[in-house]
């Protein structure tokens, strides 16, 4: 019963690449794409010759130039298009010229960019590139389909059987092996498919994309930003420390100065009242202590950097009022950097949870991915936190400090999980 129940299952994970929709997407993708590369190679060449010709007519020569560049900006944006339905792969438009050029500054602008020659470059391109990748999806496919089927067909070919390298393929063996090499050949070719049109996203990507300065751009955009959001988040905890030591620990040692004084004031004349002062004094002074060491945990707590996040969560989840379940799997110390950053954002998320989340139970998970540290807290409560609130901003800020991210996956009801991933090097 069981061997029965798995050899479909390994059949099914074997063929599973050769009937899944994702390959035969890619087969049409790239059947697509050299019919479109045909049609629009003789179009844009036509009209380009047709433009240079014309330049004599100057008027008229520019009009068919300005006419066949905007027929690639067309043919970019439907190829986007394409690969965005068949491939799933999203290119990003090009930037448009700033919108305050108008008129022949804009058009000029326009003709003269690199995203508006890298389109042109692209519809040339088109039809050779994919050519070559169709003849090389027809040989893998086709062979494949040849071999498998060879023993049904290969009595009436001319010499009783294919000739391979001068020999005669005939007999049940060597139909077999050809078989054999033919199955191979048909699971190889979803995987020769895939390679071809990850090919095909990358050229297209790489053309009709915005380009590497764009690129720059946005990539140096998004560090000023983050730049500022640590700043701002940098400034918050400042303020945050200077309000808890003037409401905190700084009354309680004035008090104790004040207590302290009293006592001595009394020692002469009332030793028993002072006794008593001595002993209050004394609370405060522990109470202050025990403020003093929860500031300096909420800084930098000194668990984290003597034993690790696994010891600190731990403390953490000891405190929170909320059953927390942690758990670390690091086979090494990440950087101390990201170390904090970890530490802080379970830190205000078990804080979240005790305070909103009516939650029965937690739950951290750390471990490591690749070059990513991953930390996911969860928790059973009410659900509904907003991810543009003071104090999950503050967290996505945080981690944006160091190219992390922050997701918070929160529905109406529950439950509630919060997941940061913190790049920390190989």
């Amino acid at each position: 019963m069981t061997e029965s129940g798995t050899r479909p299952g390994v059949a099914a994970a074997t063929l599973g690449p050769v009937i899944s929709a994702q390959t035969w997407l890619a087969v049409i993708h790239l059947l697509t794409g050299l019919f479109l590369g045909s049609l629009v190679f003789v179009l844009v060449v036509t009209f380009a010759a047709a433009g240079v010709g014309l330049v004599v007519v100057f008027l008229s020569g520019i009009l068919v130039l300005a006419a066949t560049l905007w027929l690639c900006a067309q043919f970019g944006r439907a190829e986007r298009a394409r690969f965005a339905l068949m491939l799933g792969r999203l290119i990003p438009a090009p930037v448009p010229p700033a919108a305050t050029l108008t008129g022949w500054r804009r058009l000029w602008r326009i003709t003269w960019s690199s995203p508006t020659w890298r389109q042109f470059g692209y519809a040339l391109l088109r039809l050779p590139l994919s050519v070559v990748q169709v003849c090389v999806l027809l040989v893998v496919w086709a062979a494949a389909l040849a071999l498998i089927t060879l023993p049904a067909y290969s009595f009436a070919l001319p010499r009783g059987g294919p000739v391979l390298g001068g020999q005669v393929v005939r007999g049940p063996g060597q139909l077999a092996g050809a078989v054999v090499v033919g199955l191979l050949v048909l699971l190889a070719a979803p995987w020769v498919t895939q390679a071809l049109a990850l090919l095909d996203g990358a050229v297209a990507g790489r053309l009709l994309g915005p380009g590497r300065r764009a690129d720059l751009t946005a990539r140096i955009g998004e560090l000023e930003t983050s730049r500022a959001q640590v700043v701002d988040a940098a400034e918050h905890e400042r303020r945050r420390i200077e309000r808890d030591l003037h409401d905190g620990a700084q009354q309680r040692l004035v008090s104790l100065a004040m207590e302290l004084g009293r006592a001595r004031a009394k020692f002469g004349t009332d030793p028993q009242a002072a006794e008593e002062i001595v002993g209050q004094a004394h609370d405060q002074a522990k109470e202050a202590l025990s403020e003093l060491r929860n500031l300096v945990r909420g800084v930098h707590p000194p668990v984290l950097s003597d034993r690790g996040l696994d010891a600190a969560l731990s403390g953490l989840a000891a405190r929170c009022p909320v059953p927390v379940t942690v758990r670390v799997d690091l086979p090494e110390r990440p950087p101390a950097a990201v170390e904090a950053i970890a530490y802080f954002v379970v830190a205000e998320a078990l804080t979240n949870i005790a305070k909103h989340a009516h939650a029965a139970h937690a739950e951290v998970s750390v471990s490591r991915s690749g070059d990513l540290l991953l930390v996911v807290i969860t928790d059973d409560g009410t659900g509904g936190a907003d991810p543009a609130g003071q104090g999950l901003s503050g967290l996505a800020a945080r981690v944006a400090g160091v190219d992390g991210r922050l997701s918070v996956i929160s529905p109406a009801g529950g439950p509630t999980s919060i997941e940061a991933a913190l790049p920390c090097g190989s």
